[in-house]
């Protein structure tokens, strides 16, 4: 989804300047960069998992369309802006409520902070699980060209209400999803979990009963917290959650249901919190690992516009090889954040694979 692609310098502008105004009050260092960590591995996998979603869609769009809508109508294009943000509706209210989609948008929800960098902390394989809500519109008859577009249009949409320097905005929540309504979705306090689903339009949640106002300020993050600066592990830790969950039920329907349940359900009932009383993770390392970390950070970031620059030389294996490098590299500069006792054995053998890969690239 090229669109996404395109605006990342304009998010990681906007994030700057809202850093810049709010500083320490707003942003931490380690959660920003496990935030944009994140990030990053999400657009790594949206590579291979953007190609799936065209070849899928277009096979199902030649098999099955019922009609066939024209890219060069409007009514095309705010139809499918409309079923879009609909059918999001749908996919988030779902990774709310089945445990194995969960595991693939809890990522987005793990950070105990809420301000711009936290909208593109995404989980690295939601985009296997959201995609099949958005299959119908091929059988609908809308062009993947339309799609795909309206689908970048709607996520590049919600990223201006992930932040704590706007209040109300009056008549307009009644229609739009705003900041206010969006803090409300990332609160783990118990009257804040689960409800506002919405991309851009609120008046799903309006209409579908999982709307509520914001009160006292949210507590953000998830029920049981990460306590991780480690963005594969943010990824990976639920999953493996679920396996031992499933692994230690007696019953073999048990062993299945714990992956279609609601997490509420296997998470007992939340504990109260407030603004007031609650203690954030903030484990760091030493101020060389930090600055270290911060370092691997940014070479990942940079390591990503090379990624994703169509470049005469990349083919399958060469980015194939480069994301598996870019995910240690991130999950070198997580255990640094940590101080992890592995960190300088892990990042030792990264720089050896860089420099046998950089030799090997001269023969």
């Amino acid at each position: 989804m090229d669109a996404v692609k395109n605006v990342i310098p304009f998010f990681l502008g906007l994030i700057l300047v809202e850093w810049l105004l709010g500083g320490a009050r707003l942003y931490r260092l380690n959660d920003s960069i496990s935030d944009l960590g994140a990030g990053i591995g999400q657009q790594i996998f949206a590579v291979p998992l953007t190609a799936l979603f065209v070849v899928i869609y277009s096979g199902l769009y030649r098999a099955t369309a019922l009609i066939h809508w024209s890219a060069h109508s409007v009514w095309t294009w705010i139809t499918a802006l409309l079923l879009v943000d609909f059918l999001y509706y749908w996919f988030h209210r779902s990774s709310h409520r089945i445990s194995f989609v969960w595991a693939t948008h809890i990522v987005h929800h793990q950070s105990e902070e809420l301000n711009l960098a936290v909208a593109v902390r995404q989980s690295w394989l939601q985009g296997l699980f959201s995609m099949v809500f958005y299959f119908p519109l091929a059988t609908l008859g809308f062009p993947i060209k339309v799609t795909l577009t309206a689908i970048a249009l709607d996520t590049i949409g919600q990223f201006w209400f992930h932040t704590r320097t706007i209040g109300r905005m009056g008549p307009l929540e009644w229609v739009l999803n705003t900041p206010s309504h969006h803090r409300v979705h990332h609160g783990r306090n118990p009257k804040y979990l689960d409800k506002n689903y919405a991309a851009v339009l609120i008046i799903w949640d309006r209409l579908f009963g999982t709307f509520t106002r914001e009160e006292e300020e949210p507590v953000y993050g998830i029920v049981k917290p990460l306590n991780s600066w480690n963005v594969v592990w943010a990824n990976a830790h639920y999953w493996i959650e679920l396996a031992r969950l499933s692994a230690a039920a007696t019953h073999w329907k048990q062993k299945i249901l714990v992956w279609f349940v609601a997490p509420a359900n296997l998470a007992g009932p939340p504990p109260e919190v407030s603004v007031a009383t609650v203690k954030k993770y903030d484990a760091h390392g030493t101020r060389s690992g930090q600055i270290y970390g911060a370092f691997t950070f940014v070479t990942a970031l940079i390591g990503l516009f090379l990624f994703l620059t169509p470049f005469s030389w990349w083919n399958t294996g060469r980015h194939f090889a480069a994301a598996c490098f870019l995910i240690w590299t991130l999950a070198c500069s997580g255990a640094f954040l940590e101080n992890k006792a592995w960190a300088k054995w892990a990042e030792t053998a990264r720089l050896m694979a860089f420099l046998a890969a950089a030799l090997a690239a001269q023969f």
